[in-house]
């Protein structure tokens, strides 16, 4: 009984056939469906890379904020003498310097 259902439902196809839409307005459904998708993946990259920048510029701030004020605070702590600078032979790269050494 089952087998009958079966082979009543499932009809034998003669030859293959395309799944062509013939109806104009199926074409274009599919055609502003494909627009939305696109256009919905640009927004979301859109959307990504702002999130990113923002993400960026947060972090910026928050290390510049947390970095001295003053650059030269960092390398004051660690003097580094240039010995050819002190005899000298070059000119100092920092002129203040110089005019301590005197």
């Amino acid at each position: 009984m089952a087998q009958n259902i079966q082979t009543n439902l499932v009809q034998p196809v003669a030859t293959p056939s395309q799944n062509v839409p013939s109806v104009a307005r199926v074409l274009r459904a599919q055609a502003v469906h494909r627009l939305q998708i696109g256009l919905f993946g640009l927004a979301a990259m859109l959307l990504l890379v702002g999130l990113a920048n923002i993400i960026m510029d947060r972090a910026r701030l928050a290390e510049d904020a947390s970095a001295p004020a003053d650059a030269s605070a960092t390398t004051g702590a660690k003097t580094a003498s240039d010995p050819l600078a002190d005899i000298g032979v070059v000119p100092a790269a920092d002129p203040s310097a110089a005019a301590a050494a005197k």
